[in-house]
């Protein structure tokens, strides 16, 4: 649905979570400057503070409330993004209060950063598991138009995710020979074989594929949670890939 869905730019929900969260940020530090120069002012009364100790014990509490409610942000964005994507709906109420109340929090400071509306987050990383089908060049210019990459699996804690994400269905990775016939992501890092990833007797590089010319240059997740090889102009979905964002 047009304005909702990654393809088609962030929603506004995502662009109002992304401002709270950067006014939280900006408050915490603000109250940070004003603590310290209360603290380094001359005339400052030392004796209404128990303790520099208890003073910074409550900026440490307050710091952790921050960040529980950063989280609490998070989470609001993922259960936005598992709702129904129609631009005349409305947020269900308790969201919609949950919103609300995160502008006059305190502060909040994100530890891992945020992802976009529609993106599964791990670690770090933010991943789009796209709808529409698209060749493996189409796939690999629409993430790099939004500022990600095809996906790159690189530990095993990336393909358990994403396997598991995949759901059994066909995705395009960031994998292909097609340029110099050796594997390798398309960040040009080399592409170390590991069978246990691949479908039995894959990559074949089948040629009678009927497809045009070439073989089967690029790589995709098949259904079964392994690689397999198919000719680049197939449409398939994919996954993009980026780094969580601060904001």
């Amino acid at each position: 649905v047009s304005g909702l869905l990654p393809e088609h730019g962030l929603s506004g929900r995502s662009c109002l979570c992304s401002h709270l969260c950067s006014c939280m940020f900006e408050k915490e530090r603000l109250q940070t400057l004003h603590v310290l120069c209360v603290f380094s002012d001359p005339g400052f009364d030392r004796d209404s503070v128990s303790s520099v100790s208890e003073a910074l014990k409550q900026l440490s509490a307050l710091d952790t409330i921050s960040r529980t409610v950063a989280a609490l942000k998070c989470t609001i964005e993922r259960r936005l993004n598992n709702g129904t994507h129609t631009p005349d709906l409305m947020l269900p109420s308790d969201l919609s209060q949950m919103l609300s109340s995160l502008s006059s929090c305190v502060s909040g400071s994100m530890s891992a950063g945020c992802c976009p509306l529609g993106w599964e987050m791990l670690e770090s990383s933010c991943y789009y598991f796209s709808k529409i089908p698209l060749s493996w060049h189409e796939a690999r210019d629409w993430c790099n138009g939004h500022e990600s990459h095809l996906v790159i699996l690189m530990r095993d804690e990336e393909w358990d995710f994403v396997t598991r994400m995949a759901g059994g269905t066909f995705f395009w990775v960031g994998l292909t020979d097609e340029k110099s016939g050796r594997w390798e992501w398309v960040n040009q890092t080399p592409y170390v074989m590991d069978r246990r990833r691949w479908r039995p007797g894959q990559p074949d590089s089948w040629t009678h594929h009927g497809l045009g010319p070439g073989d089967e240059d690029c790589a995709h997740l098949h259904y079964e949670g392994q690689l397999n090889d198919l000719h680049c102009s197939t449409r398939l979905r994919y996954i993009c890939q980026r780094h969580s964002q601060r904001t």
